[in-house]
């Protein structure tokens, strides 16, 4: 874990290299490029908690995309990151492994980022998570589209892949498990950076808006919406926290779904408070909105997380000591 005044140095030149590079290059390969000449991958093995609060953040912060979840994700599991493997993440709104064996072949569905466009190969996950089996194929492989939804420049792609299965090798049931729990870790951060811009982009506009002679921001209805929202960007960076902290697979769960109710309690809020200029295209924040929104269903959305967690509780019937206070 590196010190407070490093990682405040660390954040501010990511932060303005990621900027550098969209005004330059504007697109996921530069980004990539710039954050793995700053050391990216050697951050994240020698301190993962770090890698991710500082980069993932960065890119929520600046509505940016990247394909660093791959490296995230094949580091748990036990490959080597690089820049041509690219990673099968699960479903959308799901967190079990994209594919299923059958026999001698394999066929599997899931998401995938943009790397996907250009990695030689790629890593799949099979079978459950008890049972989990990894294989490594050829990208030419994999049929890959751009999705239609609520954000199409997230960088996301919908992959489709099947062949033979006589490559695939036994996944560790927990690295797995920690695969996912990382997983949601790093996105929750990029969510909780996009919520906290949009609650600036908010507030920005109460203080300049005026009506009735005086500043939106002296409205008790305003204050007590930009109140609300941030005492929910604030209780997520505080679940993030805690998952560092205590990190393990509920800690990390629990973050990705108070992630997901972040990002709708601000998105509403916000917009509220924004009124007409928050629907158009002009302003930014619409586009903070909707990357939020859709990294939402990444690892399982915050409704499908809280039904997995009490199922397992009223099955238990044990509610586990998550940090100790």
């Amino acid at each position: 874990m590196i010190d407070a005044d490093e990682r405040a140095v660390m954040e501010e030149t990511v932060r303005g290299a990621i900027a550098d590079a969209l005004a330059t290059a504007g697109d996921s390969a530069g980004i990539d490029a710039v954050l793995t000449k700053l050391g990216w991958l050697e951050m994240l093995d020698d301190s993962p908690g770090d890698a991710i609060d500082i980069v993932f953040g960065a890119l929520g912060a600046a509505n940016a995309t990247a394909s660093m979840l791959d490296d995230v994700i094949a580091s748990a599991l036990g490959e080597t990151p690089r820049a041509d493997l690219a990673v099968l993440l699960p479903r959308f709104a799901n967190w079990n492994p994209p594919g299923r064996i059958d026999t001698d072949d394999f066929e599997a569905q899931g998401l995938a980022t943009g790397r996907v466009g250009t990695a030689m190969e790629m890593l799949v996950v099979c079978g459950t998570d008890s049972e989990p089996s990894g294989i490594i194929v050829s990208t030419t492989a994999a049929e890959a589209h751009t999705p239609r939804g609520v954000d199409p420049d997230a960088g996301l792609r919908t992959v489709q892949v099947r062949g033979s299965a006589s490559g695939a090798t036994r996944v560790d049931p927990a690295a797995w498990e920690s695969a996912v729990a990382l997983g949601r870790r790093a996105v929750a951060r990029q969510i909780a950076a996009a919520s906290r811009t949009m609650l600036d982009l908010a507030r920005t506009h109460a203080m300049e808006r005026v009506q009735f002679g005086r500043p939106i921001a002296r409205f008790q209805a305003v204050r007590h919406r930009l109140a609300e929202a941030l005492v929910a960007v604030e209780s997520l960076d505080t679940a993030l926290a805690a998952a560092r902290e205590e990190a393990n697979p509920d800690t990390a769960a629990l973050a990705k779904a108070i992630a997901g109710r972040t990002a709708h309690t601000v998105g509403r809020h916000c917009q509220q408070v924004l009124a007409g200029i928050g629907f158009t295209t002009e302003h930014p924040f619409h586009r903070f909105l909707k990357r939020a929104l859709a990294l939402e269903g990444l690892f399982g959305s915050a409704d499908a997380i809280v039904l997995d967690v009490g199922r397992r509780l009223l099955a238990q019937r044990h509610v586990p000591t998550l940090i100790e206070l």
